[in-house]
This record gives structure tokens, C-alpha cells and sequence, in this order.
């Protein structure tokens, strides 16, 4: 059974160029100040050092988008929306290790001794 994606809707993940604050706000359907609140809290991590010529990825789409249903849909603070998110992003780190390590574990892997 196939885990279901976290991708939000209408952010893509194909995107490689970076957004700027206004095509990201766009994006999420947000405001730049939450935008800015989000890089206070960790959540996002813009390039670029000053405000007015931040640029965001694909990745900081998504989690804005996250953490902004994390907001709505259970009411959790930019605090929890962030600690939830590193959460999550670990497990799907783990996830994929544990896919790896399934897909180059031996084929007949030694079965233990059940005895007499």
C-alpha cells in the first residue's frame, strides 16, 4: 500500500526556479507578513539576506502550504508548525532509508533457528 503525498495542492513539485515573497504568497494564498513570520520561525529559509530580495524554493512551498494547514486546519501556532514539520520530514527521511535498505536487503535473507 502506497504512503499518500504530502504535496499540497497547487505547489507543484517540478518547480526549480526560485519564487519570490509575492509568487510565493501567491502560491499558498497568504500575505507576505506570514511569509515573514515563517522565516522568524524557522519554518522557511529564504535566499538572499534582506526582506525585499528573498527567494524561495519548491521545498519552502511546501512547507509554507503545510504549515499553513497545519494553522487552519487544526489550529496549531508557528511554533508547533514548525516542529511538526521538521517531525515529518524525519520520518520521511527514515522512510526512505528503511525503503533502501528493504530494496538491497539479500533476497533470502537467513531465516532464525525455531529448534526441535
Amino acid at each position: 500500500m502506497e504512503k499518500p503525498s504530502r504535496e499540497q495542492p497547487g505547489v507543484g513539485s517540478g518547480d526549480s526556479a526560485l519564487l519570490t515573497t509575492s509568487e510565493l504568497c501567491r502560491r499558498c494564498k497568504t500575505t507576505d507578513q506570514a511569509i515573514a513570520e515563517m522565516v522568524d520561525f524557522g519554518i522557511l529559509e529564504p535566499v538572499g539576506e534582506h526582506r525585499d530580495n528573498w527567494r524561495f524554493d519548491a521545498a519552502s512551498a511546501r512547507r509554507a502550504a503545510t504549515a499553513l494547514r497545519l494553522q487552519c486546519d487544526l489550529g496549531i501556532n508557528l511554533a508547533g508548525a514548525a516542529l511538526a514539520l521538521d517531525l515529518l520530514e524525519r520520518i520521511d527521511r527514515l522512510e526512505a532509508r528503511l525503503r533502501e535498505a528493504e530494496t538491497t536487503a539479500p533476497a533470502d535473507p537467513i531465516k532464525p533457528d525455531r529448534g526441535p
